[in-house]
């Protein structure tokens, strides 16, 4: 398992690199069952190991001059609001047990995984589907409607803050759509809002339950960092846009697994 777990860390890597959205919906997963973490304790972790592979993504994208500060900052604000009050206040308040009847038991671990299928099936579906998305050549700071961009960041920060995952999948077609900007640079700027997002919310899971096993989380992290230096790499040979599907279905079919397994084979 511990091979296989950090082979799966350098796939998340790569993915972030790649196509920018995808790998970080991944992680939870591979820590709950290849890992053996508890679903609230993988959301955590989850966070920091996105956060610092995302983080030295966007560090590439800003030599590159594919980074957007301006729409970052407008976009991560509110997001980082959503961060705080999902990891801080929603997660915490979960009852133990969410729902019952009779025997059928939905407890505080299952419903956190369950979310979190939903959530990879939402992903694997924006990112099958052939939807040709209109950009820009070249940015020139017209935002097409600055309501459903601050919206779109809360969204996604209550997203991070709940079930541990970036939110690119939501991030990217906001940026290309609304902030009408090149995929490449919506890329970038994902890349930094997932890491503000991502950070911010390990922080406060480690406010919340400093037990953490640091060394799982460097060395786990090293692999997938490596993975994006891979995928940055790729990129200059293969269409991300080509492999977005792939990834799409095989995301799709880790959902309806985890939704078969928390409820059936229980």
């Amino acid at each position: 398992m511990f091979l296989l777990g950090h082979l799966a860390a350098v796939i998340i890597g790569i993915s972030l690199g790649l196509i920018g959205s995808g790998g970080s919906i991944f992680t939870v997963p591979v820590l709950v069952y290849l890992e053996g973490m508890s679903p609230v304790v993988a959301t955590g972790y989850s966070l920091f190991i996105v956060g610092v592979t995302a983080l030295v993504g966007s560090v590439s994208c800003a030599v590159k001059k594919k980074l957007n500060y301006r729409i970052a900052i407008l976009f991560g604000i509110p997001s980082i609001a959503g961060v705080y009050i999902a990891r801080w206040y929603i997660v915490p308040a979960l009852p133990e047990t969410v729902f019952s009847v009779n025997s059928f038991v939905i407890t505080k671990d299952i419903f956190i995984m369950l979310i979190f299928s939903v959530m990879m099936v939402i992903a694997s579906l924006s990112m099958i589907k052939s939807r040709k998305i209109i950009e820009a050549e070249l940015w020139v700071g017209e935002i097409k409607s600055l309501p459903l961009l601050i919206l779109d960041g809360a969204i996604v920060g209550m997203l991070t803050g709940f079930v541990g995952v970036g939110g690119g999948f939501l991030i990217i077609p906001a940026l290309v759509i609304l902030a009408k900007m090149p995929m490449k640079h919506a890329i970038g700027t994902s890349l930094f809002i997932i890491a503000v997002n991502a950070c911010i919310g390990f922080a406060l899971q480690w406010k919340i339950n400093p037990n953490v096993d640091w060394m799982f989380l460097v060395i786990f992290s090293m692999f997938s960092v490596s993975g994006i230096f891979v995928g940055n790499y790729l990129s200059q040979y293969i269409s991300g846009k080509k492999l977005k599907p792939v990834f799409g279905w095989f995301i799709l079919v880790m959902g309806i697994y985890i939704i078969v397994k928390e409820i059936f084979l229980k």
